[in-house]
């Protein structure tokens, strides 16, 4: 079976002239289509920049990540942008939504910038913030809606694209319990019924405890690297 992610021998390393912060040591990593994983470790173990590295918004300082065969470390900037918007969905920490813009019109901003036509940007919207749970919803701001929606409108966002897979960088973090765990049930059922792929960076043990394979990462290193029997 084809790798969704392969990272190999990554590492990072911050302010190189100066004072030198080993971020990732030699990280090696891979992750199948469907998988339900999370990147775990304390503040500092370098699971953010982990994350970031294979999202393509920080570039390694060495080793390679190849997604659908490409090493996106290679890419020029313009071309990483590309890649992003057709391969690859987020979900982070806070919401980044547009406020301008309707929960309707955030969704299907990423199929604009895609080409996408109004027929087929109108059925996919319709789709996903059903599936999310906001279908009433569609005409309101973020700032009319609670933080667990918006956090939903911005699942729904990440997956518009229809991407290879999506990286949530603490998505429950600025949540409540019940928001936290309407968000999980939404997103395991997205991965157990649509086989989409979710890669977590978190601290939140409810996110762990919903996880099926759980990288444990100190220091700039993976330390375990646990699946969960189902």
């Amino acid at each position: 079976m084809d790798k969704v992610i392969k990272v190999q021998g990554v590492t990072k390393t911050y302010n190189p002239d100066t004072i030198p912060v080993h971020a990732l040591r030699g990280v090696n990593l891979e992750i199948e289509p469907g998988e339900f994983t999370a990147l775990v470790g304390p503040s500092g173990s370098g699971k953010t920049t982990l994350l970031n590295a294979i999202g393509g918004l920080d570039t390694p300082t060495g080793g390679s990540i190849t997604i659908r065969g490409q090493d996106i470390a290679k890419l020029s900037d313009s071309a990483m942008i590309e890649f992003r918007k057709q391969y690859i969905g987020f979900v982070f920490q806070a919401y980044n939504l547009i406020p301008v813009l309707t929960a309707k019109e955030n969704v299907e901003f990423v199929m604009l910038l895609q080409g996408k036509s109004q027929e087929e940007r109108a059925t996919r919207v319709k789709e996903l913030l059903k599936a999310v749970g906001l279908e009433d919803q569609i005409d309101r701001r973020p700032a009319q809606l609670s933080g667990g929606q918006q956090q939903r409108v911005a699942v729904a966002r990440a997956l518009a694209s229809k991407p290879m897979f999506i990286l949530a960088d603490e998505p429950t973090a600025n949540l409540d319990s019940k928001s936290t765990a309407n968000l999980l049930d939404i997103m395991a059922k997205l991965n157990k019924e649509e086989n989409i792929t979710f890669l977590f960076s978190t601290h939140d043990q409810r996110v762990i405890d919903r996880a099926r394979r759980i990288v444990t990462l100190e220091d700039g290193q993976i330390i375990s690297d646990e699946t969960i029997a189902s």
